[in-house]
């Protein structure tokens, strides 16, 4: 199941950075309604699933997605990157057919 969402190893050391120091077990990637272009992605923590979630163990992350979000986002990849505006996570998703100009909002 683990290649529906490719998570790269750089974005798999930031999360694990984070979840240490946030004493969290998983980190949550949601799709909501909303943002500048229809739908946007929201980033959490969390102790455990929910029944809904899917569980992504990769290398050096667990990663929790809702049912309904990763019919959004399959086929992501998902990095972290350091920029001149700041370091992020970036998601490359096929399905969108637009995004906003700071990639944090999608729509299909």
């Amino acid at each position: 199941m683990d290649n529906i969402i490719e998570v790269t190893e750089s974005a798999q050391i930031h999360i694990n950075k984070i979840l240490l120091s946030e004493k969290s077990k998983y980190f949550r990637i949601t799709v909501l309604g909303g943002g500048c272009a229809g739908f946007q992605y929201k980033f959490d923590f969390s102790d455990k699933p929910n029944d809904d979630d899917l569980i992504f163990n990769y290398k050096n992350a667990d990663v929790l997605i809702d049912k309904t979000s990763i019919e959004l986002i399959k086929g992501s990849k998902i990095d972290y990157v350091n920029e001149l505006i700041g370091s992020s996570f970036k998601i490359s998703n096929p399905l969108a057919s637009s995004s906003c100009g700071c990639g944090t909002s999608f729509s299909i």
